[in-house]
């Protein structure tokens, strides 16, 4: 497909810069800038979509499970004695 745009000229000497910096023509440059940023929207929605996946999951007492056994190996995994999530705080800062 062929395809005809009209750059202001800002963005047109940037492409031209980073054309000559990558030693490709501008029409690869543009090429590549455009095939990069699609696939990183394609990337940055499929996070999205597993992260609203994991807030619609509806199995509470997993979720507990989960978050209980991070909080005891992060405390455990210390190399202080001092708790980072000690039980008398709960509630209050955590």
């Amino acid at each position: 497909m062929a395809l005809t745009l009209n750059l202001p000229p800002e963005l047109e000497q940037y492409l031209l810069q980073e054309a000559s910096q990558h030693g490709l023509s501008l029409e690869a440059m543009a090429l590549q800038l455009l095939t990069n940023s699609i696939l990183l929207k394609q990337k940055q929605t499929e996070a999205v979509n597993l992260l609203q996946s994991w807030l619609d999951d509806e199995d509470e007492e997993e979720q507990q499970e989960t978050g209980q056994y991070l909080i005891h190996a992060l405390d455990d995994d210390r190399l202080s004695e001092r708790k980072l999530f000690p039980p008398e705080m709960k509630g209050i800062t955590w």
